[in-house]
């Protein structure tokens, strides 16, 4: 054989780019037979990485590290990319109430990972399925024949099905909001492709009555603009489905 497969051997897990880290509380720790010796236990939070900083060491038998060694590194990898985004979107809104949203625009199997990382990098998740909060968009509301039915019909399935969860609701226009406002029974309304000067003036009709969150075709560049109109979250798929992941080396040590 070229390597003791059931030796001991010990690893790093090196940082090739600058980001911020997104370790799960879980990851290696919980992957046997590996024991984990890490820099900085508080790393999972998040912090700051520059090329060459070792995130982690892993310790364990050489075959089972050569083994997993593809599989940590794309998961790390890929977490660090999503935390390393959110982390530059929330900085970027520094000084302002609003948060940002994650989406279920997710890898397939790997949603709770990516969501997580979200939360890494300073994020809020949005709803995780479609159990625990309820979101009528646009086709909801076409298909139940308007804002009024897609609300009323909402609650009689909450009330026969003895379930106690939010509603948001999608607007695509001032007359669509003025409409929500008017029929209320919701909790969070979602601007759709609003504009930063309409999203002022819808801010304006909500009045604070219910918590408003931007969706749709906002940038880097664009989200202060958002921000600034007042509103209480703006929702960002391209956290997890437009990242670059976070280049990193496994290094025998």
């Amino acid at each position: 054989m070229l390597y003791p497969g059931y030796g001991d051997g010990e690893v790093e897990v090196v940082d090739q780019g600058a980001g911020y880290l997104g370790r799960s509380r879980d990851c290696p720790k919980n992957i046997p037979p590996f024991r984990s010796r890490f820099e900085n236990d508080g790393l999972y939070r998040g912090r700051d990485c520059g090329k060459t900083d070792v995130a982690f060491v892993v310790e364990g038998r050489v075959q089972s590290l050569l083994q997993t060694e593809r599989l940590m590194l794309n998961v790390m990898q890929r977490m660090s990319g999503i935390a390393t985004m959110t982390h530059r979107y929330v900085k970027k809104l520094e000084g302002l109430h609003t948060r940002i949203l994650d989406t279920r625009k997710t890898t397939p199997g790997m949603r709770m990972l990516e969501k997580e990382a979200v939360k890494i990098g300073g994020g809020v998740n949005h709803r995780i399925g479609l159990f625990d909060m309820i979101l009528l968009k646009d086709n909801h509301v076409d298909f139940a024949g308007g804002i009024e039915n897609a609300i009323s019909r909402c609650h009689d399935y909450l009330k026969a099905k003895g379930k106690d969860l939010k509603i948001e609701i999608e607007v695509r226009n001032l007359d669509e909001l003025k409409e929500v406002m008017r029929v209320g029974g919701v909790d969070r309304i979602m601007l759709d492709n609003f504009s930063p000067e309409l999203t002022k003036e819808a801010v304006k009709i909500v009045g604070g009555k219910y918590e408003i969150e931007s969706s749709g075709g906002i940038t880097f560049d664009t989200i202060r603009d958002y921000a600034e109109s007042g509103v209480d979250f703006v929702s960002v798929g391209a956290l997890t489905h437009s990242v670059k992941g976070l280049d990193m080396s496994f290094k025998a040590c």
